[in-house]
């Protein structure tokens, strides 16, 4: 059956610029905006997307159903619209491509497949796609994969790894420890060194031995603060993917205080589209150490 219609939700920063990519080249996208707010209101305009009434609207009219939201919220998505699959009574392609654990995905993964519905376990790594830029890569797994594949047709990158549900999210997974941890310990390490009096030389002393820690910094670390209270479930959803394997969790739970912290801050609460505070490394940093001198 060939593919007319894909449901995003929700159409957040990636959720929207991914339905703008499919809609640009020529699926119709659909996603509910019911209990979203006013900026999700313009996100989905923004793109194209069409606004259904409800969930159950949507489930009734997608051929596939990208899950593309907060970490926390991917298992209750996934009980919402395995209760649209059962009244709906239809077969529904559905890829949860959040930052969970693979125990996670396989529970998400059963709660669709009880309703009637295919699973895809994918993740996203990379950036939300931008016109005339390259996209994120979407790492696919589970025996119903190839059929996801078929969304590379119209714009999306997407890479199949394997037959197993948990594998794409355990590589998301092990590829965010990497790169949110590192931006959560140079948050960590930057900020203290700004309260101690000693930031000016780090940043020296970095420059001088690790070049590209202090780049990877100046990119990262700016650019975090409102995304940062995302962020915190993806950091749980790792430390319990190590703890599965026998690795100690510490690490991990230290980075979602990281986050945690940032994404309460004058600097986390901003938006993205229109944010004025924090965007260099000195300045996010300042705006941290300030949020603490005050406590």
């Amino acid at each position: 059956m060939p593919i007319e219609t894909v449901a995003v939700v929700a159409p957040g920063d990636m959720g929207h610029a991914i339905a703008e990519v499919l809609r640009r080249n020529g699926l119709r996208v659909v996603t509910t905006l019911a209990g979203r707010g006013p900026d999700s209101v313009a996100r989905a305009n923004r793109a194209g997307m069409a606004a259904l009434v409800n969930l159950q609207a949507v489930v009734h009219e997608a051929d596939i159903f990208l899950s593309i939201l907060p970490p926390a919220r991917a298992i209750d998505l996934a009980g919402e619209v395995a209760g649209c699959l059962k009244v709906a009574r239809k077969s529904l392609l559905y890829a949860d491509c959040n930052a969970v654990s693979p125990e996670t995905v396989k529970a998400i993964g059963a709660v669709i497949a009880a309703a009637g519905g295919r699973f895809v376990d994918a993740g996203i790594i990379g950036l939300p796609p931008k016109p005339g830029g390259s996209g994120p890569r979407f790492y696919a797994s589970g025996p119903d994969a190839p059929a996801l594949a078929e969304l590379g047709t119209y714009g999306l990158d997407i890479r199949v790894i394997g037959e197993e549900i948990g594998q794409a999210s355990a590589l998301k997974m092990c590829f965010a420890a990497m790169s949110k941890g590192v931006t959560a310990l140079a948050t960590e390490a930057l900020t203290a060194a700004q309260l101690l009096g000693v930031a000016a030389p780090l940043r020296g002393e970095m420059a001088a031995t690790v070049p590209g820690l202090l780049d990877y910094a100046n990119r990262a670390v700016p650019a975090m603060p409102p995304k940062a209270y995302r962020w915190v479930g993806e950091m749980e959803e790792i430390a319990q993917t190590f703890a599965a394997v026998g690795l100690p969790p510490g690490m991990l739970q230290g980075a979602a205080d990281v986050y945690r912290f940032v994404g309460e801050s004058p600097l986390g609460r901003e938006r993205t589209e229109d944010r004025v505070q924090g965007k260099t490394l000195e300045d996010a940093v300042a705006g941290l150490a300030k949020t603490l001198g005050k406590r």
